[in-house]
């Protein structure tokens, strides 16, 4: 099969996924879909590790190194207004972030390295995963049910809407954020609006605690480091003339290093119990760890860039995005690279109107395939 049919394929698989999608572990007909293509390239040994994701392991005759890829599949509940001729069918629910590019490229990757099978030594492990957008996530599952075991390296992509179609971002170190969030509960004394003396205001305590929360970043983050904390959610009364009981607060947290994520997380409260103690009011304060960072494996990420072309790689800039890849990279060193799908007009990830340049599908398959072709011949070398 030529590259050209094998890139006519890939689009037609993705649109029929963006067409069909399905929310995190709930992927039941998109994992039967993509087990279904597998099954019809025959030379593959199938196995579905959890209800909602798959995974094909592509053994070549002679021996060698590990390689494991990964796509996610998962969509969001976002109601798609893209005008796409192939938009969702499902009510509230659409493929807003490129998952259905990412699974339809790597379904292509295993067809073009199965008509390669006889230049390979080791064996490539394609991981169709469920559930990246809902922590804990779906890596964690395939990790905890054995699907990182004996895995030397692992390689992900995403594409990006953000970067020009064709154009490939590849880091060394960090390149996605840990994804923390918090959720804070200030109580103070209800009363009547008109006798505030009587009452201990929560609203008026929460609107300080958001202000003050700005100095986090500001005055308590070292000026080298990055981290991001963002107040995304308040609420609280019942009437125009009632000072409620309690006013609830939320966000999020993104940091790449660990002594910053502990640090922010701290910082985070004792801002809090300073302006709750000076009001003499109350809090309860919960911080929920979300994914960590996804830190690239330097030797990884050279493979990576030793196979694009040269005029394709960028410079790129780490994202404060989360991502549950880093799961897989607590077993197997590995990378995580982008691939630029923009195109003139394109909405951001997570839009209503978002869709990517399906040009960027060739080039994903691409470098995925002369990546697993390069690193089963010499390994890490």
């Amino acid at each position: 099969m030529t590259e050209t049919a094998v890139v006519a394929e890939a689009v037609a698989w993705r649109r029929h996924l963006h067409e069909h999608p399905e929310l995190s572990f709930h992927e039941h007909e998109t994992a039967r879909y993509v087990r279904g293509v597998l099954e019809s390239f025959g030379g593959l040994e199938l196995e579905q590790p959890t209800a909602t994701s798959v995974v094909a392991r592509l053994r070549a005759e002679r021996p060698g190194p590990t390689l494991a890829l990964r796509a996610d599949m998962d969509a969001l509940p976002i109601q798609e207004d893209s005008g796409l001729a192939f938009a969702s069918c499902a009510a509230g629910v659409m493929h807003a972030c490129g998952h259905d590019g990412h699974t339809a490229a790597l379904l292509a990757v295993a067809r073009t390295l199965l008509a390669r099978r006889d230049e390979l030594a080791g064996e490539v492990r394609f991981l169709f995963q469920h559930a990246e957008e809902l922590p804990p996530g779906g890596a964690a599952e395939l990790v905890a049910a054995g699907m990182l075991d004996r895995v030397d390296a692992v390689i992900g992509a995403h594409l990006m809407s953000t970067l020009d179609t064709g154009k490939l971002g590849v880091l060394d170190g960090p390149c996605t954020a840990a994804a923390d969030t918090f959720a804070i509960t200030i109580t103070g004394r209800g009363g009547h609006a008109a006798f505030p003396h009587e009452a201990v205001d929560p609203v008026a305590i929460a609107a300080q605690a958001v202000v003050n929360l700005q100095h986090v970043v500001s005055r308590n983050t070292p000026p080298l480091d990055s981290a991001v904390v963002s107040v995304t959610r308040i609420s609280g009364g019942t009437a125009d003339n009632i000072i409620p009981e309690t006013v609830d607060l939320g966000g999020t947290v993104r940091t790449y290093r660990p002594e910053i994520r502990e640090r922010t997380q701290a910082a985070i409260e004792r801002v809090v119990a300073g302006v709750v103690a000076a009001h003499d009011a109350g809090y309860a304060f919960d911080y929920v760890h979300g994914y960590d960072p996804v830190v690239n494996d330097p030797r990884v990420a050279a493979i990576v860039r030793e196979v694009a072309d040269a005029d394709r790689l960028v410079d790129f800039e780490p994202l404060m995005a989360g991502e549950d890849f880093s799961a897989y990279l607590r077993d197997a060193p590995g990378c995580f690279f982008f691939v630029g799908a923009g195109h003139p007009g394109a909405y951001p990830h997570h839009h209503p109107r978002f869709s990517f340049d399906e040009e960027a599908l060739p080039v994903a398959i691409e470098t995925m395939s002369r990546a697993a072709l390069r690193f089963l011949q010499r390994g890490l070398d």
